[in-house]
């Protein structure tokens, strides 16, 4: 069972190595909404159609003031390769040791063809300028969800 924070709690401060040989702070984030998605990995199918959709709707999400970080165990050398062959225009940031995918619940242990291992499960996270999460989305599929996000961004931060 996945222990994911609730909305209303303090989304939990992370600092970690990004695309473009950058760091991405929360911190650095307060004043503006964020979108923080957890994902598996770069240049799968889910994966890829997921970045491309919020790379799509990155013009809405800028007219409401809203960020969007991607977070995998990719490292940023393979996040620059992801972007870079799909033209992405949000920010990726690596996870590589899932400290903070455990610290947001998403790290789990995941059973495909009968073999155990851990991994991320993807979820998406909303929050607020002040770090407080506005709404989670568990176990996200990802047809229509960069849309969905927008949708509830909107009704809860609008």
């Amino acid at each position: 069972m996945t222990n994911l924070p609730e909305p209303g709690s303090t989304a939990p401060e992370f600092d970690l190595p990004a695309d473009g040989n950058s760091r991405l702070k929360l911190s650095d984030f307060r004043g503006t909404p964020v979108v923080v998605y957890f994902y598996p990995k770069d240049d799968t199918s889910g994966c890829t159609k997921q970045a491309i959709a919020f790379t799509e709707d990155l013009t809405d999400y800028e007219k409401a003031g809203i960020q969007i970080i991607g977070i995998s165990k990719d490292s940023p050398t393979s996040h620059n390769k992801f972007i870079a062959k799909h033209g992405l225009g949000i920010r990726l940031a690596s996870d590589e040791e899932a400290k903070v995918s455990e610290a947001y619940g998403v790290w789990v242990e995941k059973n495909m063809y009968g073999r155990k291992f851990m991994g991320i499960q993807r979820s998406t996270f909303l929050i607020d300028g002040e770090g407080i999460i506005q709404h989670v989305w568990p176990k996200v599929k990802v047809a229509g969800h960069s849309r969905d996000v927008l949708d509830v961004a909107a009704e809860r931060l609008g």
